[in-house]
């Protein structure tokens, strides 16, 4: 399945993302302190979901061998006063399509992996990797307790 890690420093708030062997760099814009280095965290979760929705059509136009010469998926998201949240996207759809063919595109769309997967919602769980000192402590502690016929006689027993 899909894997991904990132990394920050002290710089505010330019960061490295590596999915899967691909490097991306996301950011904050200037109006929440960041430099505007990459896209920010909803960029890149509406791209996420462009990329898929497009992907998806792609496939399906070509399955169905139909005319899709270009297709742009437009998303914009929002949140109201009372912090409800949507995405709104916008289709435009190029080629030699009838009416039914574009309402099944639009159709599909709704039901793309990651579409439903937001639409669903998505369990996350946090855990905390150990600290490193934590990590030679906890090896030390294995080792004594692995190998404790490997400790040598105290000299001072039979002195």
């Amino acid at each position: 399945m899909a894997h991904a890690n990132g990394t920050i420093g002290v710089q505010h708030y330019a960061m490295t993302i590596d999915a899967d062997g691909h490097r991306i760099i996301a950011d904050e814009p200037p109006s929440n302190g960041g430099k505007n280095a990459g896209p920010s965290p909803y960029d890149l979760l509406l791209a996420s979901l462009c990329a898929c929705t497009a992907i998806t059509l792609r496939m399906y136009a070509d399955r169905k061998e139909w005319d899709m010469s270009r297709l742009t998926v437009e998303l914009r998201f929002s949140r109201d006063a009372e912090k409800l949240e949507r995405v709104d996207r916008k289709l435009t759809i190029e080629g030699d399509l009838d009416d039914a063919q574009r309402a099944r595109l639009a159709d599909i769309a709704e039901r793309t992996p990651v579409t439903l997967t937001l639409r669903r919602g998505i369990a996350i769980v946090t855990t905390l990797a150990p600290q490193p000192d934590d990590l030679d402590e906890r090896l030390d502690e294995a080792l004594e307790e692995s190998f404790p016929a490997s400790d040598p006689p105290s000299v001072s027993e039979n002195s």
